[in-house]
């Protein structure tokens, strides 16, 4: 694709900033995020107060509580294609909106916008004659934070209605400006669900690797494990596995000695033998689900060269994600922003800017966690 869009750029060009608050927020309750209250304001109040004084012109792009969005005076603009169509059906509203040269695009739910966003990715579109600007985070590419010719908009309808749907794989067609904002990372901080709402929300801490996997129940965690350790074992890589239990679970049996103590009233019992030992410890039944930081120091890290945690999903910390297309899910990446790759049974057709594993094979797998532990620092 030529760059055949790119404007006369001997005058400053003119650029209107836009919201995207137009989706389903499946991930969140169907809940609409930007109105969702972050330390005592809407999710989106942070986006407007950072983007307004690096653009011509502010608007939102919403398909929900539009009378709540205009009550932050900006004009509010609903996709102009039906159905929820993602974030490019906002883009393509956006430019049949405005007059400006170009539109500068963020999500409503990222309360930490680079101060910067306009100024880097237009320098950069510019020196580069682009037709498309976009953040790069130093790992993956950020194409909601975007900056775009509104002479594109045809040809972006164009897409949309032949079904097209994939806002990396549009981005292909053109000449893009991919723009380095890893000194800025947390500016990409979004939310997905409403735990990450909780304050002093941060990465889990750990004195070695730890690495998540992220998967729908039913897309086999366990089985996979089962086969994966042993062959991490055979690489001399010692590992730990935190689980979640989503149910009352018991690791002792009626009839012996240990269950009989406990049932007694003990609160902590510790068996050990010459290969085992075991800690059970009685919670109060008040007390809520244990969190991770506060599992991680019971294990001897010592002697462990990784950590896997099964569950946890809301927890920040670099993830797997485990996807088999035929269980009908949505992806859960690119909304989790912590999923560093995807292990899956089928080659993905849509275009992912993030590893790919085979699920069915074990060595592979083996191989990048080896290789994740050599090169992540914990």
């Amino acid at each position: 694709m030529s760059n055949s869009s790119v404007l006369n750029l001997s005058t400053r060009p003119s650029v209107s900033g836009v919201l995207l608050a137009g989706g389903q927020a499946r991930r969140m309750g169907g809940v609409d995020k930007g109105l969702v209250l972050y330390r005592n304001k809407p999710l989106i109040s942070y986006a407007l107060t950072i983007l307004k004084p690096q653009v011509d012109s502010l608007l939102i792009n919403a398909n929900r509580n539009i009378d709540s969005y205009q009550a932050f005076s900006c004009p509010v603009i609903k996709d102009s294609i039906d159905n929820y169509c993602g974030p490019l059906a906002g883009m393509l509203s956006a430019m049949q909106a405005v007059d400006t040269d170009y539109i500068l695009t963020a999500p409503c739910d990222s309360p930490n916008i680079s101060p910067q966003l306009r100024q880097r990715l237009m320098e950069s579109l510019i020196m580069e004659q682009a037709d498309i600007a976009v953040a790069h985070d130093g790992e993956r590419m950020q194409p909601v934070f975007s900056l775009l010719s509104c002479q594109l908009k045809d040809e972006l309808q164009q897409y949309l209605q032949q079904g097209g749907r994939k806002i990396d794989l549009w981005f292909s067609q053109y000449k893009l400006a991919i723009v380095d904002f890893s000194d800025q990372k947390d500016s990409f901080i979004n939310f997905n669900h409403l735990d990450d709402l909780a304050p002093n929300k941060q990465k889990i801490k750990a004195p070695i690797p730890l690495i998540g996997f992220a998967a729908f129940s039913g897309t086999g965690k366990t089985t996979l494990l089962r086969q994966l350790i042993p062959a991490l074992s055979a690489k001399q890589i010692k590992v730990a596995v935190i689980k979640h239990a989503h149910h009352n679970f018991d690791i002792d049996i009626p009839g012996k000695d240990s269950y009989e103590i406990r049932q007694a009233g003990a609160q902590q019992i510790l068996v050990a033998s010459s290969r085992l030992m075991a800690l059970m410890e009685v919670q109060p039944k008040e007390m809520r689900d244990p969190s991770l930081a506060e599992l991680i120091p019971r294990l001897d890290c010592s002697n462990l060269d990784l950590i896997i945690v099964e569950g946890f999903k809301h927890e920040v910390m670099p993830k797997i994600e485990l996807y088999r297309p035929k269980l009908n899910k949505p992806l859960l990446y690119p909304e989790d922003d912590n999923i560093i790759a995807i292990a899956s049974d089928q080659a993905l057709t849509e275009s992912c800017n993030i590893k790919q594993l085979d699920l069915n094979n074990i060595q592979e797998m083996a191989d990048y966690l080896e290789h994740f532990i050599t090169h992540r620092t914990a």
